[in-house]
């Protein structure tokens, strides 16, 4: 004989008390989904990114985009703009993605692996696609030309340009968080979109990368985060569950 039990009162079809055996189920039924959607405010101004930087790529050089960005510095902008750099590292990611643990709606099982497919998978991506192309950076192209601007604190790249890892990462934790954003703040999907394009900014500006390596970096960073999000986001129920469970 199959009996339906009811993990929203706590009680049986007949009325009576589940048993112990039931109310570890119960709490995890009754556990609430974080609210999530495909914010259209950072989606929208990726895909004019698209756009425009193709056309860019298009229309000019490699040199001629480079030094567009790293040629035009000052002494404010050599300090903001290696700091802003490193928004797209590892541990700056790892960071930001930690503290959200300390919202009730984020600490569960769903937000940890949607985090790390999120954030973790781009990466990845990025990694095998810079051991294939094994591009030279703006430095070796250039034979360090005494053009290039660089100071003495930025580091010196010179290998696996294509394409940029820091875009990458930038792109996919800002996206992600933009998915996360409750209904009434999804306009800060914009503010997380610029965050994410002034790595990419940053980085011909350290003269870490051409125009093209940031473009890749960052489609790509995007279009695997949405991908996995799209994935993770399908499972929710498999986590969050508050319908009805039948047993023996």
């Amino acid at each position: 004989m199959i009996r339906r039990y009811s993990a929203k009162n706590g009680m049986d079809a007949s009325g009576a008390p589940l048993s112990k055996h039931f109310q570890p189920e119960k709490r995890r039924n009754l556990r609430k989904a974080p609210y999530t959607s495909y914010n259209l405010y950072f989606i929208i101004p990726f895909i004019i990114w698209i756009i425009f930087g193709g056309c860019m790529l298009l229309s000019y050089d490699k040199q001629t985009l480079f030094a567009a960005v790293n040629t035009h510095y000052s002494p404010i902008g050599d300090v903001l703009m290696y700091n802003i750099t490193h928004m797209g590292e590892g541990p700056f990611i790892i960071i930001v993605l930690l503290v959200l643990i300390g919202a009730a709606s984020f600490r569960n099982i769903w937000y940890f692996v949607a985090a790390v497919m999120c954030n973790a998978v781009p990466a990845l991506v990025i990694q095998m696609a810079k051991r294939m192309a094994h591009a030279p950076r703006p430095l070796n192209y250039f034979k360090e030309a005494s053009w290039i601007h660089i100071t003495s604190d930025w580091p010196k790249l010179y290998q696996n340009s294509f394409p940029s890892g820091h875009s990458a990462g930038a792109f996919s934790l800002f996206c992600f968080l933009s998915f996360l954003l409750p209904e009434r703040y999804r306009a800060f999907g914009l503010l997380f979109f610029a965050m994410a394009i002034s790595v990419c900014y940053s980085r011909l500006y350290v003269a870490a990368h051409f125009f093209a390596d940031v473009y890749a970096g960052s489609v790509i960073g995007c279009t695997v985060t949405i991908i996995s999000f799209a994935i993770m986001r399908s499972l929710q129920p498999r986590f969050f569950s508050n319908q009805d469970f039948l047993t023996k």
